[in-house]
């Protein structure tokens, strides 16, 4: 301590200078962890927000192009449903008109070709393709038909010259059928062939047509 006290003024001690070096030392050192830090943080990229709008710039045109593609494939596959259904309704529509055509001709064959030798059987035909009034009515006078068809050796054929369907609905449709129909009896000359129109109505019931009404038209 005698040392220090006797230092001239405006000298350093070696207590001051030790201070002194170590105060150097340890500005040194902040400096250098400054200067790693700074480093460091050099080192780390912080997010790039310009990158990153890019980079959803970039997806932005794929997801709507995606989307554009998933909508277009929806509405086609809407559309082929629609068509294949509206197909499909045509095709029922067009063989139900067609199921009426083949009732009423079939009902005008059975109504003009009858034969004394099988005349219940005939009749019995003309019932099972019978519905409604038409049944019942002809039901009633099945019997007393027969008899005279039995009684007069009759026999008459039709042949079918023109059907077409007049009108139609969903349950039923009118035919309209042009039958030449040739007739004998016994005993009687070959009678010439009479051409009749007849308007029969088809109803459809559970799935089978029949013959529902039968009219004869000019």
């Amino acid at each position: 301590m005698a040392d220090d006290a006797a230092a001239p003024e405006g000298e350093l001690t070696d207590a001051d200078e030790r201070e002194s070096s170590t105060a150097v030392e340890l500005t040194d050192t902040d400096t250098d962890s400054d200067a790693d830090a700074d480093t460091e943080g050099a080192g780390t990229t912080e997010p790039d927000d310009t990158a990153t709008t890019t980079a959803k710039a970039g997806r932005s045109p794929v997801k709507l192009a995606l989307i554009a593609g998933l909508v277009a494939v929806l509405a086609l596959a809407g559309l082929a449903g629609w068509l294949g259904y509206q197909t499909y309704e045509s095709h029922r529509a067009e063989e139900r008109r067609n199921l009426f055509v083949q009732v009423g001709r079939q009902g005008a064959l059975n109504l003009t070709t009858i034969n004394w030798e099988s005349a219940e059987a005939d009749v019995q035909r003309i019932l099972d393709s019978a519905t409604g009034t038409f049944y019942d009515d002809f039901q009633q006078r099945a019997e007393p038909f027969v008899q005279v068809v039995k009684q007069a050796q009759s026999k008459s054929e039709g042949s079918i010259a023109e059907a077409g369907l007049e009108s139609a609905t969903d349950t039923g449709g009118q035919v309209l059928v042009a039958v030449t129909v040739r007739t004998t009896n016994a005993g009687s000359a070959e009678q010439q062939p009479r051409a009749w129109r007849m308007r029969i109505s088809v109803q459809e019931i559970d799935g089978e047509a029949k013959v529902s009404n039968v009219e004869f038209v000019p």
